[in-house]
């Protein structure tokens, strides 16, 4: 596969080896084995999406305090400003703290031309579903903004094994699914939502879902019916960040349409080498459960998702 859309690339701000190092110790400590310190470089990712075919990478980053949080924002602001064909910034928000996050989005809208939005499942205590981002989904609703919705990788292990081998994928499933509870994805309908790792455990529970979901013994206070439960879940973009094999894809086009499925790598991070990354894009390029010109779309479904990215590229496109 060739001239791909990446929506799940991370970043990372300039650091120093001291705090490279004390970040690795740290990750060691939580059952994150990596053999070293991990540093992310510009000419090192334009350096991998040359030799890989890959046109763009949206590059996300999630600090976990204010300061960090916009420093990195305005970093990734500076890499699209230096190479707006080959970047584009999905601004992180701090959804633990709705009026400023409410404030983050006009600036990045503002002042930094992002593309779309970066949250994470669980971001300092505060779920996605939380009744208290109402406004922060009303915002994003109103602006029509595409979102990339992004688990924990930094969570505690689990059993004794670092969080994103396992409990990422189960983060964004219970993440979804309480949104799909709390009626956000009925009220906000304009605001398109990625979902990280091809949904997580999500497809794979979604006709259990369905099934299940609207029993007398389901806690349903929005009452959701069968047919607005799948409505919903296929109306999500799922990526194929480490995904990219029939073990996924089928189930995620079980639940959604060929459409939704976008291109994602999972590069940037030090869960990710060139060996798995190669591995799994190899995977998707031989899926045979979608006809090859559909197959071949997903690389750039994504450009449908932002316009704005897509006119840097001199590309016209039916915006979603």
């Amino acid at each position: 596969m060739s001239d791909l859309i990446d929506v799940h690339a991370h970043f990372t701000p300039p650091t120093t080896p001291e705090e490279r190092e004390a970040r690795w110790r740290s990750m060691r400590e939580a059952q994150f084995l990596a053999p070293a310190p991990y540093h992310w470089t510009v000419d090192g990712a334009l350096d991998y999406m040359n030799r890989t075919g890959v046109t763009m990478q949206f590059l996300s980053n999630i600090p976990k305090t204010p300061d960090a949080l916009r420093a990195s924002n305005d970093y990734g602001a500076s890499l699209v400003s230096d190479h707006p064909t080959r970047f584009g910034l999905l601004a992180a928000l701090p959804t633990d703290d709705p009026p400023v996050a409410l404030a983050e989005i006009e600036r990045a809208s503002r002042d930094l031309s992002a593309d779309g939005f970066a949250v994470t499942c669980n971001y300092n205590g505060i779920s996605l579903g939380d009744a208290s981002l109402e406004p922060v989904w009303a915002e994003l609703d109103r602006r029509r903004a595409t979102v990339f919705a992004h688990p924990d990788a930094y969570a505690p292990a689990s059993l004794g094994r670092p969080s994103p081998l396992l409990e990422v994928a189960f983060e964004t499933a219970r993440t979804i699914v309480d949104m799909l509870y709390a009626g956000i994805f009925r009220r906000f309908p304009n605001m398109r939502l990625i979902v990280a790792h091809c949904g997580g455990a999500l497809p794979a529970l979604s006709g259990r879902l369905r099934l299940l979901g609207t029993e007398a013994w389901v806690p349903n206070p929005n009452q959701l019916d069968p047919r607005e439960i799948r409505e919903h879940l296929a109306g999500l973009y799922l990526d194929t960040a480490a995904t990219g094999t029939a073990h996924s894809l089928a189930a995620a086009l079980a639940m959604t349409t060929p459409d939704h499925i976008v291109y994602g790598s999972d590069s940037g991070v030090p869960c990710s080498t060139e060996a798995t990354l190669e591995a799994n894009r190899h995977a998707l390029a031989h899926f045979e459960g979608l006809p090859r010109d559909q197959l071949k779309a997903i690389g750039g479904n994504a450009l449908r998702l932002f316009p704005e990215a897509a006119a840097r590229l001199g590309r016209q496109v039916t915006p979603a």
